[in-house]
């Protein structure tokens, strides 16, 4: 038999790989404690793709929230936003308060791993449980909404450039003050890209009116809101998905 006869099995590897990727985002998928209550979904049109959410808990009472997105899709997008979360758990641990800091590091170690014309949006905050601050970076993200309990809404737009993309990024941080009701909702493009059967678009007003109109209620868990939101993008495309899409919530009680 010549090498060209060989054929390879790759099926465990595909199973162990998609093993991975969700116990990348299902650790800690949703929890409630007595300042906030978080919760996510991932859901992907392939068994492996570019989108990835976390919640981690840091010192001094303080959680940290992801959530990105891989150019392209299939293996390559989730080996990718695999290396980019990695990177992220990594300089967490060495770059202290310097948020900034911390997406400089991982958009080197993206761009120097990475292939050409590859890149990754990366939203990256961190929740102060005692002074209700959230500091971020949004990396070319597409902006989370702050839904506010008046009605307002403000969007978390500061940051720079998607990670991977130039070598020499540069990024600065934002800052929201949340107070008790506030709902941070961060998500994919596969969300507000969402089509209907004529081609419209759910939008981020789609979004938005199904958020408000849930969060209105008061008594709806960041899970709970995080499954209607859902139900009703599908409502909307009728069950047809065609990107990843991806949802984060955190609620400050």
């Amino acid at each position: 038999m010549t090498t060209d006869d060989v054929v390879v099995d790759v099926s465990l590897d595909w199973v162990l790989a998609c093993d991975v990727q969700r116990r990348f985002m299902q650790g800690r998928r949703a929890r409630t404690s007595d300042s906030v209550d978080y919760s996510a979904r991932c859901r992907q049109v392939r068994a492996l793709g570019g989108d990835c959410y976390e919640f981690m808990p840091l010192a001094n009472e303080r959680l940290a929230l992801v959530v990105g997105d891989a150019s392209g899709r299939g293996v390559a997008a989730a080996l990718m936003i695999a290396s980019v979360q990695s990177s992220l758990r990594t300089a967490a641990l060495f770059t202290g308060e310097d948020l900034a800091a911390l997406l400089k590091i991982v958009n080197l170690q993206a761009y120097a791993s990475s292939l050409a014309d590859r890149y990754a949006t990366v939203f990256y905050g961190v929740f102060d449980r005692a002074t209700r601050t959230l500091r971020y970076v949004n990396a070319g993200h597409t902006p989370p909404i702050v839904l506010r309990r008046d009605g307002s809404i403000d969007t978390l737009e500061t940051g720079g450039a998607p990670v991977g993309m130039f070598p020499d990024s540069s990024y600065e941080e934002g800052v929201a003050q949340l107070d008790p009701s506030d709902v941070v909702i961060s998500y994919t493009d596969g969300v507000i890209e969402a089509e209907n059967q004529s081609g419209t678009e759910w939008g981020v007003q789609g979004l938005f009116n199904a958020a408000a109109a849930r969060a209105r209620q008061g008594d709806e868990t960041a899970e709970q809101l995080v499954r209607s939101i859902f139900n009703s993008m599908d409502d909307f495309t009728q069950g047809c998905q065609t990107d990843d899409a991806t949802l984060a919530i955190l609620r400050v009680l």
